[in-house]
């Protein structure tokens, strides 16, 4: 009984985060954008039926107060996607030694990937009541606020009105995929947060896994390359919503394995945190291209398990290595 009550307080918390988001205010925004933690917390350190009487009180109490719509929109939005990602990194089998295997990481990396871009069409099936006409007419209005802020209209060397379409047609094909990648690393973020708040207080019923050695299944990659071609076909329907969406995320998946075998690589240098440092500033300064080459830096570390070649190569002996043809002992 004890996780009912808990996952009460629980969804009576996530619900009035969430509603603040009325207020409209910067710090309201901030709330609302850590509504899915309270959640997440009792599905780690009670129980995952916990998290789902969350996002059943959570749904409920909304919906009272606000609207059924925003209610549902909750539960599925906010509480599920939080709840089913504590689900997986709780579970676990026995191995043959009797010790518990628990769910690999770099799987679960990959289940954030799916479940964001999951929710990413979920909320618009919802906001648009499954008219993907209305969809497409939302992304064009972001995406031409877009444009409008980067080449305004009044600048001397704005572009022409046919490239502005073009550019915001292009930016609002591209918003499942922009968004999904952002939503993706929020997840990644909320989960190890969470993990973490529950570790400190002893109630986190696995040992904490090694982060920076996690990798996802090779079968990511064929699944990152068929949703990329389903994407490019620009298919005017919520398929080709979900395939974008799927695509930005594990995208954005293996970004986050391409930095986090940078973690791996460089344990033990003497310089690693000047190294980490960088790294995350020119991530910043660079408004994310740096992400460009650790997704591809990830995807091969999958597709050909680069980092564990690369290291039996810097274990290897050097006597193992062959004598020039030179040497003369």
């Amino acid at each position: 009984m004890n996780f009912i009550l808990t996952g009460i307080g629980a969804g009576l918390v996530s619900a009035l985060l969430t509603a603040v988001v009325v207020k409209a205010t910067a710090l309201a925004a901030v709330l609302y954008l850590l509504s899915p933690i309270p959640v997440l917390i009792v599905s780690l350190g009670w129980n995952h039926r916990s998290g789902l009487v969350a996002a059943v009180v959570g749904g409920l109490a909304i919906a009272l107060f606000i609207s059924p719509l925003s209610g549902l929109g909750f539960a599925i939005v906010t509480a599920l996607p939080a709840w089913w990602l504590a689900y997986l990194a709780l579970l676990g089998r026995p191995a043959e030694n009797g010790a518990i295997e628990w769910y690999p990481v770099g799987r679960l990396l990959a289940w954030v990937a799916g479940t964001a871009a999951l929710t990413i069409v979920a909320a618009g099936v919802i906001s648009t009541g499954g008219n993907y006409d209305a969809f497409h007419s939302n992304a064009r209005e972001i995406a031409e606020a877009f444009v409008t802020m980067q080449f305004p209209p009044t600048q001397q060397n704005g572009i022409d009105a046919e490239t502005r379409n073009e550019l915001i047609d292009l930016f609002a094909r591209a918003t499942p995929f922009l968004s999904a990648q952002g939503f993706t690393v929020v997840l990644a973020l909320y989960l190890w947060a969470a993990a973490k708040i529950v570790a400190m207080s002893k109630r986190l019923p696995r040992p904490w896994p090694d982060v920076p050695g996690l990798m996802m299944p090779r079968a990511v990659v064929l699944l990152l390359s068929a949703s990329t071609a389903v994407a490019f076909l620009g298919l005017d329907n919520f398929v080709g919503v979900f395939a974008a969406a799927l695509a930005g995320a594990l995208f954005m998946a293996f970004a986050l394995q391409g930095l986090a075998a940078i973690h791996d690589r460089t344990r033990g240098n003497a310089i690693r945190g000047l190294i980490l440092t960088t790294v995350y500033v020119v991530a910043v300064i660079t408004q994310g291209i740096l992400m460009i080459a650790l997704s591809l830096f990830g995807i091969a570390d999958s597709a050909f398990d680069l980092r564990r070649r690369l290291r039996a190569r810097s274990l290897r002996p050097n006597n193992s290595r062959p004598f020039p043809p030179d040497h003369k002992p």
